[in-house]
């Protein structure tokens, strides 16, 4: 079975969004930082990673978020995650990972794009 990886981009007012769908893994993880390297050489550095179709991530997948995370705080950016709660029959895939390997408190969190593109709008709780 061959799993499409697909990283597709947007912009919704200030932020840019990146769709993250498919497997975040080592053969697929450095699609997603060149994308992450190139909004940022665009000079966007509000960004929202829509990771809600990613129904599998291991380390190599958290390494991009967190490497993701530094680039945008050194140019005074922001990130954000969608990690719905709900989606996937049991919950974020990706929400799983990062809160069993500890830094899920390092993301702001929001259950969907309105939600994290809205600037009155709150993460939800890590």
């Amino acid at each position: 079975m061959v799993v499409a990886f697909k990283v597709t981009g947007d912009e919704q007012g200030d932020w840019s969004v990146l769709r993250v769908s498919g497997e975040l893994d080592l053969v697929t993880s450095p699609v997603l930082r060149q994308h992450v390297h190139d909004v940022v050489a665009e000079g966007r550095h509000r960004l929202v990673l829509d990771l809600s179709d990613v129904y599998f991530c291991d380390s190599s997948g958290v390494g991009v978020l967190i490497a993701s995370r530094r680039l945008i705080r050194s140019c005074q950016g922001e990130l954000r995650l969608i990690l719905p709660a709900e989606g996937a029959p049991d919950g974020s895939h990706v929400n799983r990972v990062l809160g069993a390997l500890g830094v899920r408190r390092l993301f702001e969190v929001h259950p969907d794009v309105d939600s994290a593109t809205d600037e009155e709008a709150g993460p939800l709780s890590a």
